[in-house]
Parts: C-alpha cells; structure tokens; sequence
C-alpha cells in the first residue's frame, strides 16, 4: 500500500513538472516569436545613398547649384548606376511609390510580402514656379534595378503596367494583401561633408538619415572608375 502511495505521489509529481515544463517552454516559445514579429515589424533596409559632391556659385544669375549622386540600391543591395542631378536648391525631396502589406505578412516574413516595397519616380525642388524635377522612374515602366535578363522586354512591360493598375485600385490591391499603396516624397536640407541614406521600414514608410562622412575622405576626390 506504502509502494502504492509513493508511486502515485511519484506520477502526480511528475503530470507537475511536465505540466510545468510545457506552460514554461510555451512561454518562452512565444516570447521569442513576439520577439520575432516586432524585429519584422520594426525592421528596415537600406534602398539609396546620396551625397553632395559640388555646390557651385554662379555669378551671373547669382545662385548657388548643388549637385548630388544619387545611388539606388537593387532589392539585393547591390548598387545600380548612379545618377546625378544638379539643383539651385538644396532642399531636395524624393517623390517614391511606397507599398505597404498586410502586417500578416510582415510578422511572417514573407518571402515576396514580408516588407514595404517601394519604387523611385522623382527628385525635385519646390521653389513655386522655378521648381525643378528630374524623373527617375516613369509610372509603368520597368523601375531601375528590376529588369530581368534573358526575359522580352515587352513581357516585362506589361506585367509592370498590370503592377501598377493592381496597386492603384483598391479591389486589387486588397486581394493582393496590399495595405495602402501612396506616393511619399521624403526630403532634407542637403550639404557637402555628409551621407544620407534613405531607409525603408519594413512596415512603414520611408526616412532619410543623414552622418557626417569620415573624417578620411576630406579633401579628397577618390576616382572609383579604376577600383
């Protein structure tokens, strides 16, 4: 009877600890992907770099023109051709296509979904009726860094053109689990001596972040076109 007891004491102790194990381990379990889902959500990229590489004064119409390298990354970080725009300003915004999925598809990290896409259309000044624009993308076109080699262009064409009627309408857009589909122009004050880095949260929109170049680089003009 004694045998009995402390086996049964023995069981029960055990259904415990089991018991106890699971609730602890799915605790834990579930704080790790809580961690998870904030980490996706809270996540962003680097898309494009830009960096002053002249201010000029011009006498003759007594303004000042800042030029800029913009440098576009592609959806693998890999840097596309740059381009250069010459302002009379230096407050300079870029006009992009930002798409943002359902947050299902972001706290899953899906592969296609699991974070904002985005498509550069303009750089520009606002300055009344002396603003200056320069595209760099066209709606419906194939975006920089996204054609694909060895597939038609034409193919690739209207598969862009059929993109974006898709993310303009909202029916569409829904059945493809976009959440909104909106034009953002994000933009700064732009200077010689820094970089800025335009970044896109995985679950939002997009910002521009600005360092001061290292110190190493100062009074230097580095030719790249031989490395």
């Amino acid at each position: 009877m004694k045998l009995k007891t402390i086996a049964v004491n023995i069981f029960v102790l055990g259904v415990i600890c089991a018991t106890a194990f699971f609730f602890i381990n799915r605790i834990f379990f579930e704080a790790r992907f809580l961690k998870k889902i904030i980490d996706r959500l809270s996540a962003e990229s680097r898309i494009a770099e830009v960096v002053v590489t002249e201010v000029r004064f011009d006498p003759r119409t007594n303004k000042t023109y800042t030029t800029i390298k913009f440098l576009e990354y592609d959806p693998d970080l890999n840097p596309l051709a740059p381009k250069y725009f010459t302002f009379f300003g230096n407050v300079i915004q870029f006009q992009s296509m930002v798409i943002r999925f359902d947050d299902m598809y972001v706290k899953a990290g899906h592969v296609l979904k699991g974070k904002s896409a985005y498509i550069f259309m303009k750089a520009f000044v606002l300055d009344g009726q002396n603003t200056e624009v320069f595209d760099i993308n066209k709606a419906c076109d194939i975006p920089s860094g996204y054609e694909i080699a060895g597939i038609p262009k034409n193919f690739q064409n209207s598969l862009w053109k059929r993109f974006w009627r898709y993310a303009l309408d909202p029916k569409e857009a829904k059945r493809m689990g976009i959440k909104s589909a909106q034009i953002e122009a994000p933009g700064t004050k732009f200077v010689q001596g820094m970089l800025y880095t335009i970044k896109i949260e995985h679950d939002g929109g997009m910002r521009i972040d600005a360092q001061t170049l290292p110190l190493i680089l100062k009074g230097e003009k580095v030719d790249w076109s031989t490395r």
